[in-house]
């Protein structure tokens, strides 16, 4: 349950904004969507600075102490201190830049109203509701003011100059429902002064995740960042396009990833090591048999969908995202190693090496290639970071998960894969219209994919399918 409620949060988290995305690119064009993006990967930078390796952290630290509810509410307490502390400085930092970097100063007022997402991300306080487990409030609060940002965005939206309401109905859209996290964690935690603070235990750990958030963000903002600089607001638009794309499959792939933490935190609290091995296997088997099919169909289909979400002006989107698209099992496979395995067993410091060592490869290839190939440069830049990113953590698992790797039967998800490109590659050469022949494209890529599965009996396959037939013939054909 907790899986289908992050994996349901976190899609539309990138539903919505698809939704909104044909009709937003067509008033804005490639110069206000990348505007407004290039503000929002700014302002990210000032909300990691803020946050302090928080969201990650908080998960762990609640999580070990969840069953005690004073000893839940002094950390929570503790960790809400120092991110209000943090949003001072933030804020003061991001005032010192608008005021003296002239191009920021231009469009003051965008950055201002972005800028919201500092301090409401601070107060949210989502980590200690991921610790509790609590993913189906997350999801439906999430949901509501989703859908409200949707409507705004039809209703206020019109022309090229409304970008700057773009900005604030997206602030509104990510982390509005963090004041609504702020009323309810009264319901779990003693909102009242509990003295006998300590907030030096945590400033090693918090640090270490800090450094870590900055490598990740360098990595992820970056690209957009320097393409602003070095190009300009409209290969930022066009690289924009392939980004949302990859994030939304990656958001998909990685959701099993992010609901395991708080449990294996747990897990190894409670020195169940064997669960905690059952789990991983599991999850890594999970990411290679959603990524690698969900890679290679956006790469064969990229132009169909750049032209669905964009249309003909974003015909420059096609080339990045097929490049970038192999991150997206990359991401999935070092999300589990990194954040299910070696952050809950206390070794996060080989997390934040490998990001680092991802980031450095980025910022050089983004250096040399994005001057001469634009948009297409920063795919291949964060493609190389990724697989840096993914081979330095093999390297430091290399025992714990050296069978885990050897039990996959990659065979099996390749056929399977081969067989689903041969069923519907012919759609590309027809004319049924993009978003016509994506449907068709999809339902014969995964259905021959996951029948190909079955014949070969993969077991996880198995497994997840008869788990849902199960609870289709208890919960669902009983009551009928």
């Amino acid at each position: 349950m907790n899986f289908i409620m992050n994996t349901i949060l976190t899609v539309s988290g990138f539903i919505f904004p698809l939704i909104t995305f044909p009709y937003i690119t067509r008033i804005l064009l490639p110069e206000g969507t990348g505007r407004v993006n290039f503000a929002i990967s700014l302002i990210n930078y000032f909300v990691m600075l803020a946050m302090l390796g928080i969201p990650t952290y908080g998960i762990r630290a609640c999580a070990q102490v969840r069953d005690d509810k004073e000893k839940l509410s002094r950390t929570a307490h503790e960790l809400l201190f120092i991110n209000l502390f943090m949003c001072i400085i933030s804020y003061g930092l991001l005032a010192a830049a608008l005021a003296f970097i002239p191009r920021l100063y231009e469009d003051r007022l965008l950055y201002i109203v972005a800028s919201a997402t500092i301090l409401l991300t601070a107060i949210g306080m989502e980590w200690l509701f991921k610790a509790l487990e609590q993913y189906t409030y997350i999801t439906v609060c999430s949901m509501i003011f989703k859908v409200i940002a949707v409507i705004a965005m039809f209703l206020l939206v019109h022309q090229k100059s409304d970008y700057i309401i773009y900005g604030a109905i997206s602030v509104l859209a990510a982390s509005a429902s963090n004041i609504m996290n702020l009323i309810r964690a009264r319901k779990y935690i003693i909102m009242h002064p509990l003295g006998g603070y300590n907030l030096k235990k945590h400033f090693k750990p918090v640090l270490v995740f800090f450094a870590m958030a900055c490598a990740i963000t360098i990595y992820t903002n970056l690209d957009n960042v320097m393409l602003g600089f070095m190009k300009g607001d409209v290969d930022v638009g066009y690289y924009n396009v392939a980004v949302k794309v990859k994030t939304f499959l990656v958001a998909i792939v990685t959701s099993l990833g992010n609901v395991l933490l708080p449990r294996v935190s747990y897990y190894i609290q409670q020195g169940k090591y064997d669960e905690f091995k059952r789990v991983c296997s599991k999850a890594i088997n999970f990411v290679f048999l959603t990524a690698a099919p969900l890679s290679l169909f956006f790469i064969l289909f990229a132009a169909n969908g750049v032209y669905l979400l964009s249309g003909p002006a974003y015909t420059a989107s096609i080339v990045p995202m097929q490049i970038i698209m192999p991150t997206v099992l990359l991401i999935g496979l070092t999300g589990i190693m990194g954040i299910q395995v070696l952050v809950p067993l206390g070794k996060e410091k080989y997390v934040l090496y490998s990001e680092i060592a991802g980031a450095v490869v980025d910022l050089i290839l983004n250096w040399i290639l994005i001057s001469q190939m634009g948009a297409a440069g920063a795919a291949i830049g964060t493609l190389v970071a990724e697989f840096v990113v993914l081979c330095f953590q093999l390297v430091v698992l290399r025992k714990e998960l050296a069978q885990t790797y050897k039990s996959i039967k990659y065979y099996k998800i390749i056929i399977a894969m081969a067989a689903g490109s041969a069923a519907c590659i012919w759609v590309l050469f027809m004319n049924f219209g993009n978003f016509v022949s994506l449907l068709i494209a999809a339902v014969l890529f995964f259905g021959v994919y996951y029948l190909f599965l079955l014949l070969f009996k993969e077991d996880l396959t198995i497994s997840i399918t008869e788990q849902i037939t199960e609870w289709i013939k208890t919960k669902v054909l009983k009551k009928v």
